[in-house]
């Protein structure tokens, strides 16, 4: 009898793999969101898992909202979705706001070490360690400082979200752990310039399908 077990992949990241609609200020439905057109694209062989939360941050602990640090949920969040052959974490656009005080390296030490996090959970197959694979989100666009989320977000997070996947890409380069840059595929919308619209959601689900099946496959 053949073997039919699903590769499991668990997608770890903010409101871009949630799904957020800066238009309608809702959640785009399943055939728009780049984890749902990743899981149809991969087909049924796939099991594609959605763990975005509006607002994540890697490291750091929001003073102004509630279990937002990436750091604390990810083992329990992995170890209940187990056994995973991927994790794929997408996270950084958030942890540029100004009240966080980091610059861009400090922002990738942070996604660096839950990526090591999650290699060293032992959520994988028999207890082993799951692949993973470090997506650097696309750059926030200059003018979200004159958009309503600005005042919010604080200064300088166009530029330190720009710096990002240099730093990811040298922190991880020697180690076992996977890396995306979506820079040059995947752009945000033009409206609040630090989400993707439906078409950066399609970019996304094929960039990443891409990704998946040179790892796993």
């Amino acid at each position: 009898m053949a073997n039919t077990k699903k590769r499991t992949i668990v997608c770890f990241g903010d409101s871009n793999t949630w799904g957020y609609d800066a238009e309608t200020d809702h959640r785009f439905n399943d055939e728009i969101r780049w984890t749902g057109l990743l899981h149809t694209e991969l087909g049924d062989a796939y099991r594609v898992i959605e763990e975005g939360l509006p607002g994540r941050t890697s490291v750091s602990e929001d003073p102004l909202f509630e279990g937002l640090a990436g750091i604390s949920y990810l083992y329990p969040c992995l170890m209940s979705h187990a056994p995973l052959d991927l994790v794929v974490i997408m996270l950084g656009t958030n942890d540029t706001k100004e009240r966080f005080a980091l610059t861009s390296y400090n922002i990738a030490q942070g996604i660096v070490r839950l990526a090591l996090k999650a290699r060293a959970s032992g959520a994988g197959l028999d207890g082993k360690a799951p692949e993973v694979l470090v997506i650097a989100p696309p750059p926030i666009g200059a003018a979200y400082i004159h958009t309503p989320i600005g005042k919010s977000m604080g200064s300088n997070c166009s530029e330190k979200s720009i710096e990002l996947s240099e730093h990811l890409a040298a922190l991880l380069t020697g180690t076992d752990i996977h890396f995306m840059d979506s820079r040059e595929d995947v752009s945000m919308n033009e409206i609040d310039y630090m989400h993707l619209d439906q078409q950066g959601h399609r970019n996304m689900a094929d960039l990443v399908q891409y990704h998946v099946k040179r790892i796993l496959n």
